[in-house]
């Protein structure tokens, strides 16, 4: 085939990435586009869908189009979007369905964002060589990802390293208080936005230097990630952990704060870097899926999804 060309889109709760290369893996070209907070899942999608298509008619006219790699938040199935309360209705999403549908006789790979981002580490990042690697996404939202082996741990159920639902106290019930509605890109937003009025999560992390309640605020936030990340640590005795995310913008003001607590607290502390892809980790990851699907066409597509299966 003469100028294949393969598709990665990262779905993330604030923004939207595309990215389209050729058979190799070499990136033609890419673009961002913002989530528009009153639109509803099926207008981001649609977006997100009507974006790729630019990009492809733009640096790939002409050409054929043949896998399409799509990660987001969550875990992407073939009629729905388990664990992605980001943006409302996202979860009713027939995500892999409808990428079939936007992308006909293309194979089409879908996976959880901060896995595939993971991947991308592990195959040629920061994480690479690092046995076994923690990766962390200090983003809209938080989550983890384990590398053993080469591989990334998916779980039963495929929410290994959703870490943004461990309880935060130690009373057990429904409405005990999950990590990620204090500790998360989100939530920090939420708090910048009220203290600053409308200032951003940067903005709030230089307020710190001189107001107190945004200094305290600040350590509390630090405080509670660090803390869940020694224990974490502590399991997984990895050799590096590494940050990738929006929040990495920070990454002056973050790598002390956790550097300090692994220190103190675990009993071999691992190196603790910025990713080799801080910013578009899940979208370097989705586009190596297509890459991948471009590449071993032979394989047989197993009849349900998993992390990085066909939709």
């Amino acid at each position: 085939m003469d100028n294949p060309v393969v598709l990665g889109v990262d779905f993330g709760g604030s923004k939207v990435a595309v990215a389209a290369a050729d058979g190799r893996g070499v990136r033609l070209g890419s673009d961002t586009l913002l989530v528009r907070p009153d639109d509803s899942a099926e207008q981001t999608f649609d977006r997100g869908v009507a974006a790729a298509h630019r990009l492809l008619a733009e640096v790939a006219p002409g050409r054929m189009l043949v896998a399409v790699g799509a990660s987001t938040f969550g875990i992407p199935r073939a009629d729905g979007i388990d664990l992605a309360p980001t943006i409302a209705g996202w979860e009713q999403l027939a995500f892999g369905s409808r990428l079939e549908l936007a992308f006909p006789e293309v194979a089409v790979m879908i996976a959880t964002d901060v896995k595939a981002a993971a991947r991308a580490e592990a195959a040629h990042g920061a994480l690479a060589g690092c046995e076994p690697g923690l990766y962390v996404n200090l983003g809209t939202g938080l989550a983890v990802a384990i590398v053993a082996n080469g591989t990334v741990l998916v779980g039963a159920h495929g929410a290994a390293g959703e870490i943004g639902y461990n309880l935060r106290d130690r009373r057990i019930a429904p409405d005990t208080p999950r990590l990620e509605d204090a500790v998360s890109g989100k939530a920090l937003a939420r708090t910048a936005a009220e203290l600053l009025d409308g200032g951003d999560v940067a903005a709030l992390f230089e307020s710190a230097d001189v107001d107190p309640v945004v200094k305290r605020v600040c350590t509390d936030f630090f405080d509670e990630l660090a803390y869940h990340l020694v224990n974490l640590t502590i399991t997984i005795d990895p050799a590096r952990v590494v940050i990738g995310g929006g929040m990495v913008r920070s990454w002056e003001r973050i790598r002390p704060q956790l550097t300090r607590a692994l220190s103190d607290a675990v009993p071999f502390p691992p190196e603790v870097v910025i990713g080799a892809y801080p910013f578009d980790a899940p979208l370097v990851g989705a586009l190596d899926l297509a890459t991948n699907a471009y590449h071993d066409s032979r394989t047989v597509r197993p009849a349900a999804s998993c992390e990085g299966a066909p939709a």
